[in-house]
């Protein structure tokens, strides 16, 4: 329709108009009624009006396609920033820890996924990265060596040095036992979390994976 209503001005008469083309000024006001000047380009100058209007439209849905994807880009990069997860375990090889004759840090050697770096294999702790709720596992595995032996398979799962849970199992009719324990937690940006070995407790493990420690973040908050 464009183009058959161009082709009509320019077969009615020998005028050529032009929508802001060269020799036409930059600075033409499309509101203008031409149509009181010149009543035989009021057709064409209809449509450049409309032609404006919909130049207009674009521009602006433009505009908003692109703060669209600005808040697009923005919250992706903030998923990526709160990635933040880690999966341990006790050793690959056979190794007990403890009994202590005082609470010790347990230092977990073998690493599935330690996404942000936040677990330090060398210190045995877990720095938040940022604030928010964070998800917390600890399996507690321990072997007396033969039936009817003491057995103490007991941690405390801390936060700043405070019990979060103590998961323990301690008898004298199994030769090994295991106990789990799993919380939803609130943690600021620079909490530690760590897993302390009780006072007479004793971990066993090998390349099974029995003593597992395993956090990471739900949602942040800050």
């Amino acid at each position: 329709l464009v183009i058959l209503s161009l082709l009509g001005c320019a077969l009615a008469q020998d005028r050529i108009f032009s929508w802001n083309g060269p020799g036409e000024p930059s600075d033409v006001n499309p509101n203008e009624n031409v149509c009181l000047t010149d009543v035989a380009s009021c057709g064409c100058c209809l449509m450049q009006k409309q032609m404006w209007k919909m130049e207009m439209f674009f521009n602006l849905s433009l505009n908003e396609l692109e703060k669209g994807l600005e808040r697009a880009h923005a919250v992706l990069n903030n998923i990526r920033a709160s990635r933040s997860a880690f999966s341990v375990a006790l050793t690959d090889t056979r190794l007990c820890v403890g009994p202590n004759r005082e609470d010790t840090v347990v230092k977990y050697g073998s690493v599935f996924i330690n996404l942000g770096d936040g677990y330090s294999t060398n210190t045995g702790v877990f720095v938040a990265p940022r604030s928010g709720v964070y998800s917390l596992a600890l399996t507690v595995y321990s072997d007396a060596g033969a039936a009817g032996a003491a057995l103490a398979a007991c941690a405390r799962l801390r936060l700043n040095g405070r019990t979060l849970a103590s998961p323990s199992e301690k008898n004298n009719q199994d030769q090994e036992d295991s106990v789990s324990a799993l919380l939803a937690v609130q943690l600021r940006a620079g909490d530690r979390v760590d897993v302390a070995l009780p006072a007479g407790c004793v971990l066993c493990d090998d390349n099974n994976h029995y003593n597992t420690f395993t956090g990471f973040l739900l949602y942040a908050t800050d």
